[in-house]
């Protein structure tokens, strides 16, 4: 039997229909939903990183490819701590290459928030700590949320560097989008900025605070003290 029909039986065997059905809601699978046509099985996180890491050493990076393009939710999350975890403990420089590869090939299957929130900041993050970043201002610029929120999310690696500079201007191009996933990312790294320079967030939230969405806001002031952050929102700093 092939490593991933394993690793699928593992999972099914945590089978929860009625958390399968609570997650149908949760993700927006409904008509209209950002997670219109997913499908769940009812596998908690936990169960889904200890199948993982029970796997990820002996499958191989087409059977990871393979899961991706699954419909079961679960089979793309389980694939994408896979495809972290190789990557995080592979040495050699040509096979983490071919990790990224593999994760950016199959973007279009790191399709909800927790796919993209699991994996970004992990795989491309360090990939391009180095590197020429061109590739998340295209990714910012993209028809597709969730390489969107992948140009923003990806951003956590240098902001936990001290490297705040493409948080801030990939925050400046998602300033106007329209969904409010995207606005919870630009918020959250904003804010993640300000957890290590304060004055560096206060300064960006002077130039824009005012033309940005609320929840984005709210997201980046959540640990102002009470006084500034009620300022903020009033819009009277």
């Amino acid at each position: 039997m092939r490593t991933i029909d394993l690793l699928k039986k593992d999972l099914q065997s945590f089978n929860d229909k009625k958390r399968g059905t609570d997650l149908l809601k949760f993700f927006q699978v409904f008509p209209g939903g950002y997670g219109e046509g997913d499908k769940f099985i009812g596998v908690t996180v936990p169960n889904q990183r200890a199948v993982s890491k029970k796997y990820y050493k002996e499958i191989s990076i087409h059977e990871i490819e393979e899961l991706l393009s699954d419909e079961i939710h679960e089979y793309r999350l389980t694939a994408t701590f896979m495809l972290v975890l190789k990557y995080q403990k592979e040495k050699d420089e040509n096979k983490k290459q071919e990790f990224v590869d593999a994760y950016i090939g199959n973007l279009e299957r790191i399709n909800n928030w927790d796919l993209v929130d699991s994996s970004a900041h992990l795989i491309l993050g360090p990939h391009l700590m180095d590197r020429d970043k061109s590739l998340l201002y295209d990714f910012a610029k993209s028809e597709n949320l969730w390489v969107q929120r992948v140009s923003i999310i990806a951003t956590f690696h240098f902001i936990r560097n001290g490297k705040y500079e493409d948080a801030l201007r990939i925050s400046e191009m998602l300033l106007n989008h329209k969904h409010d996933l995207i606005h919870k990312a630009v918020g959250w790294m904003v804010r993640e900025i300000g957890n290590r320079d304060f004055d560096v967030e206060y300064n960006f939230l002077l130039k824009h605070y005012k033309k940005m969405p609320r929840t984005m806001l709210r997201y980046a002031i959540e640990k102002f003290p009470e006084e500034l952050r009620q300022r903020f929102l009033k819009g009277e700093v």
